[in-house]
Order: C-alpha cells, then sequence, then structure tokens
C-alpha cells in the first residue's frame, strides 16, 4: 500500500509571550475570565516579523531533522490566512528563502482547517506519483488582524507555524483515512474581509487596512462541538479503527471548552486529547501542526501509533486525519 508518512516536523514560534495579564493592561478584562472561558493563558505573538519569517524557521528545521537537502523538495503547500501578500503565495517565500529551487509551490486557505487541507492535498500528490515528498506548513499571524479592542476574540489568538515534511512509503505508516468538508452557507459565522471593490469606475468608499476578525463566538462553538464528533466517528467507521486504538486525539486549539464537551460525547477521557492551548491560544491553522510538534519534541509519539488530528475553521470547514505513526 502506498502511503504519504510524516518523517519529520519542526516549529517557528515567536518568542514574545503576552500572557492574560498583559491583556489585561491594555483591556477589561483578566487572568480568570480568560482561562474559564478558553482555557488559554498566555499566546506568543510576533515581535514584528511577518508569516513568512516564522515558516521559514519551520521549514529549516523540518527539513534539518529530516536530514533532505533543499534542493531534493518537490512540493511546498503553506496554510495560512495571514500570508504577507496577496501573492506572492507564503508557500513562494518559503521556498525562496530555503532554496527549495525545484519545488511547486502554492497556499491553501481553510482558516483553522487548512493545515489538514494541506496535508491532504500534497498526499494525494505522493500517492498519485506525482511527487515524492512534500513540505507542509500551517502559519498564522493572526496579530495583524485581530481588533485589539474586542476583548471577545483578541484574548483568543496567537501567532507562530508549523508543519511536517511527508514522503512516499510503501509500510503501514502514514496517511490512513480523511474527511474534509466544508458548510459555506455559514461562512459569515467567522470572516476577516480583505479591502472593498473600489476603483475608479464606482463610488465603494476605499479600505486603507484589511478587517479585522469577526466571530460569532456561540455558533462556532456549536459547529465545532458537533462536527469533531460526527467527522471522528466517520473516520473511524471508514477506517474500522475502534477509539481504543487510538493513542491521542489532536484537536485543532480552538478552545479547550470545546475540546471538553467533544470528548464528553465521543465517551472520552481527556487524557486522550493532547492540549496546549494555555501557552499558544488558537493559531488557526498552525495549530494542529505546533502541537505535534510539540508531541514529537516531548517522545510522546511512538512507531505505530494511531492518532486523530482533528480541525475546524472558518468556511465553516473541518478536517479529520488518521494517521498510523
Amino acid at each position: 500500500m502506498v502511503t504519504s508518512r510524516i518523517v519529520a516536523t519542526g516549529a517557528g514560534i515567536p518568542s514574545q509571550v503576552i500572557t492574560n495579564d498583559d491583556l489585561a493592561q491594555i483591556m477589561d478584562t483578566s487572568d480568570e475570565w480568560i482561562r474559564q472561558r478558553t482555557g488559554i493563558g498566555e499566546r506568543h505573538i510576533s515581535g514584528g516579523e511577518d508569516l513568512s519569517y516564522y515558516t521559514t524557521k519551520a521549514a529549516r528545521q523540518i527539513i534539518e531533522r529530516a536530514g533532505i537537502a533543499p534542493e531534493d523538495i518537490d512540493l511546498i503547500v503553506v496554510a495560512t490566512v495571514t500570508a504577507d501578500y496577496c501573492t506572492p503565495s507564503a508557500a513562494c517565500m518559503v521556498q525562496k528563502e530555503i532554496g527549495a529551487v525545484n519545488a511547486v509551490a502554492f497556499d491553501v486557505t481553510a482558516a483553522c482547517s487548512g493545515f489538514l487541507y494541506g496535508v491532504s492535498v500534497a498526499d494525494k500528490f505522493i500517492r498519485c506519483g506525482v511527487y515524492k515528498n512534500a513540505l507542509v506548513i500551517g502559519g498564522e499571524i493572526l496579530s495583524k488582524i485581530v481588533d485589539w479592542k474586542d476583548r471577545s476574540t483578541c484574548v483568543l489568538f496567537g501567532d507562530g507555524a508549523a508543519g511536517v515534511l511527508l514522503e512516499r512509503s510503501e509500510s503501514q505508516q502514514g496517511i490512513l483515512m480523511e474527511e474534509l468538508g466544508a458548510k459555506g452557507e455559514d461562512y459569515a459565522v467567522l470572516t476577516a474581509r480583505r479591502l472593498a471593490p473600489a476603483n475608479a469606475f464606482n463610488e465603494v468608499e476605499p479600505q486603507t487596512e484589511c478587517g479585522h476578525v469577526t466571530m460569532d463566538g456561540r455558533a462556532v462553538f456549536k459547529f465545532a462541538t458537533k462536527k469533531i464528533v460526527s467527522s471522528i466517528e466517520n473516520v473511524l467507521e471508514k477506517s474500522g479503527v475502534s477509539k481504543d486504538e487510538i493513542t491521542y486525539f489532536i484537536p485543532h486549539q480552538a478552545n479547550a471548552r470545546i475540546v471538553e464537551v467533544a470528548a464528553k460525547k465521543l465517551k472520552l477521557p481527556m487524557d486522550r486529547f493532547y492540549i496546549n492551548i494555555e501557552h499558544y491560544g488558537n493559531t488557526s491553522a498552525a495549530s494542529i501542526p505546533i502541537a505535534l510538534n510539540e508531541m514529537n519534541e516531548k517522545g510522546l509519539l511512538h512507531e505505530g501509533d494511531k492518532l486523530i488530528l482533528c480541525g475546524f475553521g472558518g468556511g465553516l470547514t473541518w478536517g479529520t486525519l488518521l494517521i498510523q505513526w
């Protein structure tokens, strides 16, 4: 069986840490208020560097750990909603910075589900024999698009990047099953508007900046707690793998309360879910690969372990991957 397996992980995380107490100095909030509602205690925030700085840092760590030369990389996929430019893509900037001169490079946009979408796309290229490997990175600088006067949203988010190198494999390791989905009818639940269509021939008022993140928190919570459960159950059913065979469930780190509700519905203890939101906040497309890299660095992942990666986000989108490490 041909699969694509993860051979290395890596991350690029801002060194600047902003605690809940730091936020309380600039807005009406408190550590207790934020922790009770989200489980977040701190988040990493860019010190002025844009996304390409952190995606490149992650890419360099990944290829160093994989022991691969940059020119041997076939494909680069970056999942993000906060690229430095509308064009070029974040992936093309990574390609330039690391010297991956032979790689095809493009971005995917699926918000917090983006890394799973990116892995899925790369997996298909590898399985079809088009490419032998792929660098997939999820990264966000959400601090540049949140409204720092809106405590209901800005306290949630953090910055960072992380990813994996996928390689063609004929072993039992790799991506075994997936489910991706979208519910575009509810797109307005979570948005960050680009520039309005103002030009010399209409009367639309031009904007000087892109819009901030806006979110209906209750609607996102309801969607997430329902979709995590159904998507995980669907993937397990299709694969013939039981919940008891899964070593770790690695969810998108949006809100600890969402994971708690999902775990209860799945009748699973919380210690089966890897949670690091307390220290990173919601990093959107970066959250699952940051968690995966952290687990790898801690030595928590062992050959043969079965993992469920599950995400949800703006679009609305969702995705679940079943992986054998």
